[in-house]
């Protein structure tokens, strides 16, 4: 389980980039001890208990990424709003009632699924609850910064619903924005006996497929087959001797650490990421991973925009090799 500590109302200066940003490097890292919540300007009067840290943003250079931890209190509330940009969420602790379309979904961990640009959703916490809500939105393209002339998140004036919900049933087609992580999904030793046909999951298919190469295991959570369109988000987990060299994309990546630790690089710079920890990547930006703690590690990940159908990873080695073969010098 993600460690995030105790949320407070604290004010959130813009945070600098990690590298100045109209440098050669493009990243920034977030450790976990940094990460701070507020209650944003624009959700005060329409929310209760509710606090949010923004970590992922314009301010440090993103454009087509954001990511937001978010927290609800007992009893909280977000009133109905919606986004002109795309959103999914992951939940990491508590139950939160999650009112999109007309119903109301009782969530809870490792629940996850995609609110669509432009549809009106609420979020509340059972009164009753023993602990705050806690979860992950990513959003797609970057969220506009609070005060900006032209707001990209719109409350409708209606409270959340107060009704009881219903059990999500991801089996079921009417709930086809949600997908849940099971355990033991991430084990391939248990993908080679498959679930039986009344197991409490998506029926398996190359779309729900585990990928695992290099030592890495990955399971994809919201993407195409949800609806998503201009993002995806999916879990990592890594081996121990687990590596993916060094590369890049034509697209931007964010990884949430959930557990473990991870060597990772950014344009030359190499650093340790622990549970907490977030780190985003740019376009061009040249990174990779290492696991060399002898444990495993997992991170929640994010692509926007989605893969392109080619050309959507440049190895470094590979072209070192043909600069090599060529007589030049890598």
């Amino acid at each position: 389980m993600l460690e995030i500590r105790p949320a407070v109302a604290a004010e959130f200066p813009a945070a600098p980039c990690s590298a100045p940003l109209h440098s050669r490097a493009m990243y920034h890292v977030r450790r976990a001890e940094e990460i701070a919540f507020e209650v944003p300007a624009a959700y005060a009067p329409h929310s209760s208990g509710h606090r949010r840290a923004p970590i992922v943003t314009q301010a440090v250079g993103a454009v087509h990424t954001g990511i937001t931890q978010c927290a609800l209190d007992p009893g909280g509330a977000v009133g109905e709003h919606l986004h002109s940009f795309e959103k999914s969420f992951y939940v990491l602790e508590g139950r939160p009632r999650l009112t999109i379309e007309g119903r109301t979904w009782q969530l809870s961990p490792d629940d996850c699924g995609l609110v669509p640009l432009g549809v009106p959703h609420a979020w509340r916490a059972a009164e009753d609850g023993e602990e705050p809500c806690r979860w992950i939105e990513a959003s797609a393209p970057t969220p506009r910064p609070e005060g900006h002339p032209s707001p990209d998140t719109f409350f409708t004036g209606a409270p959340a619903p107060g009704d009881d919900p219903e059990t999500l049933d991801i089996r079921d087609p009417r709930a086809r924005t949600f997908f849940r992580l099971e355990p033991g999904q991430m084990e391939l030793d248990n993908l080679r006996i498959g679930a039986p046909v009344d197991a409490p999951t998506v029926s398996a298919s190359m779309a729900t497929a585990l990928l695992a190469y290099s030592g890495i295991a990955l399971k994809m959570l919201v993407d195409t087959r949800l609806g998503a369109v201009l993002h995806q988000l999916f879990m990592v987990e890594y081996e121990p001797g687990g590596a993916a060299q060094l590369h890049d994309h034509p697209l931007e990546e964010s990884y949430t650490i959930i557990s473990g630790e991870v060597e990772a690089e950014a344009d030359g710079e190499r650093f340790t990421l622990h549970a907490g920890d977030v780190f985003w990547t740019g376009v061009g930006c040249v990174h990779g991973f290492w696991n060399t703690s002898g444990a495993r590690v997992r991170f929640l990940e994010t692509q926007s925009p989605q893969l392109p159908a080619n050309y959507s990873y440049r190895f470094n080695r590979d072209w070192d090799y043909l600069a090599e073969h060529l007589g030049g010098t890598p």
